[in-house]
């Protein structure tokens, strides 16, 4: 039986992030042959191309989570209509120096849970056209646009009864998705 370790990237540095709880309730339903690693991103620096000869360790270690990585996992909110900046500036980082991309042809699903009745339908919608830029296979159907609401989150931070349907069959397409398009 092959093991697939999954990188998760959550675009939110909040300690008690919907997207987070969201990410941990999503890795529960995950069968064992399948690993979640949550990729730090807080501690990045701030992207500047005068550092790419000299990349930051914190950098390096992304790269290296993101390269030792079967396929990604992206659980991102919804800020001002777009993805957060903590999530571009890891984004850039591991895209770079250019021509040195720890993304490229790593398989992906994207996902989010907003407050908001759209969720993070447009963060979601500028995270695709980026990752399709850095060659990263990303999972187009179904798209998944969250709500939280009472009863989303059981008390234990597993997915609700109500939610458990849908996100297990999105969970059961994404891990086909890894096992297809995973180098």
């Amino acid at each position: 039986m092959s093991t697939y370790t999954i990188a998760v990237v959550i675009g939110s540095l909040r300690k008690d992030s919907f997207n987070r709880q969201l990410a941990t309730g999503l890795a529960r339903l995950a069968p064992p042959e399948f690993s979640f690693k949550l990729v730090e991103i807080g501690d990045l620096p701030l992207y500047n191309q005068d550092d790419d000869a000299n990349q930051a360790p914190q950098v390096k270690r992304l790269k290296a989570d993101i390269s030792g990585a079967h396929g990604l996992l992206f659980v991102t909110p919804e800020y001002n209509r777009s993805m957060p900046g903590v999530l571009k500036n890891a984004i850039d980082h591991a895209s770079r120096p250019y021509g040195q991309s720890a993304w490229a042809g790593k398989p992906a699903g994207v996902l989010g849970i907003s407050v908001g009745t759209i969720g993070t339908a447009l963060a979601q919608q500028h995270l695709r056209n980026v990752l399709a830029y850095l060659d990263v296979p990303t999972m187009g159907q179904p798209e998944v646009f969250l709500q939280v609401k009472e009863g989303f989150f059981a008390p234990d931070g597993t997915i609700g009864a109500d939610s458990m349907p849908f996100l297990q069959d999105w969970m059961n397409r994404f891990m086909a998705w890894i096992k297809q398009h995973a180098g």
